[in-house]
């Protein structure tokens, strides 16, 4: 299997414990509020990338040309910059989600597919134009498979939580694209462990000026907190992290988009939701958006992202 291909699985793996994820976030959101949870949740994924450095003993990361002290302060660095961006996105996403529907959310979240090319432009990054119809193909089918909960007012009555949503997309869009410039020149894990960190730390003082954090919800809360801290941010972000070192930002946004699709797909096989026929030929389009976006991997002039 070559590099591409592996992370490309590996990207696939992140939107799929992303999608699944949802689960234990709108579980979570019935026992403590929304700052909290990304709080406690971000510290617990921090702690458990951490046990991961010293049991398996990670020295250094693969930059061979600074020295201890440049490696660390770089380290650092990447870690607050990719941490800054996560919380603000996150931490909206959060707070736009209370006033908005479900689906909406999901749908104007996952737009950072066209903003991450957008974005691109501007940073000088080639984008070519097989990728730029699964950009395309790929927000037809988010619409599809959103289309039932945004047919509800329709998606031209934007409200203030759709603005906030839209806001964390855009914050997302940065995040990826921060992690594309640092992901090369860092090790993986310890980048995740920092990221983590700063979301928790910064998430305190806003925790306790508009929360009112209760001890005993946040252990009632305690399963989904765990599969959200360990799994959905401990692992998911870290195999984010080792996946963009070497893929196209705007074919990882595509990829990583897929949260959707697998939200959909573990609704429909955990809690047993129907898949309406608007669902189906939503998550058709999306894979035909992949597929047709991965077709301009093997031409050189990728290298150029």
């Amino acid at each position: 299997m070559n590099k591409s291909a592996l992370n490309n699985i590996l990207l696939l793996t992140t939107a799929f414990i992303w999608g699944a994820g949802f689960v234990g976030q709108r579980a979570g959101m019935e026992f403590i509020e929304p700052l909290t949870f990304n709080c406690v949740r971000s510290f617990l994924g921090a702690f458990s990338l951490l046990f991961l450095i010293i049991i398996f003993k990670i020295k250094k990361g693969p930059n061979r040309k600074m020295n201890k002290w440049e490696e660390r302060r770089y380290m650092f660095k990447a870690g607050i910059l990719c941490g800054l961006a996560l919380f603000f996105a996150s931490s909206i996403q959060q707070i736009g989600m209370v006033y908005t529907s479900a689906s909406k959310a999901g749908f104007i979240s996952s737009m950072y597919i066209i903003i991450v090319p957008i974005i691109s432009i501007f940073l000088k990054k080639k984008i070519p134009s097989t990728v730029w119809l699964g950009v395309i193909l790929g927000a037809f089918g988010l619409y599809f498979l959103c289309a039932a909960g945004v047919k509800e007012g329709g998606i031209s009555a934007v409200g203030f939580g759709d603005i906030l949503i839209m806001v964390s997309a855009f914050l997302y869009s940065i995040h990826i694209l921060v992690i594309d410039y640092f992901a090369p020149k860092v090790d993986s894990v310890k980048l995740s462990c920092v990221q983590f960190f700063v979301v928790g730390l910064v998430s305190i003082i806003p925790v306790f000026i508009f929360e009112t954090p209760v001890l005993e919800k946040i252990v009632e809360c305690r399963w989904a907190l765990l599969f959200t801290g360990v799994v959905s941010c401990g692992i998911a972000y870290t195999l984010q992290i080792v996946a963009q070192k070497n893929t196209n930002p705007a074919i990882a946004s595509l990829l990583l988009s897929f949260e959707s699709v697998f939200a959909v797909l573990t609704g429909y096989l955990i809690l047993h939701e129907v898949l309406t026929l608007k669902e189906i030929l939503g998550c058709i389009l999306m894979f035909a958006a992949v597929i047709i976006a991965q077709i301009k991997n093997k031409q050189p002039s990728s290298k150029c992202c």
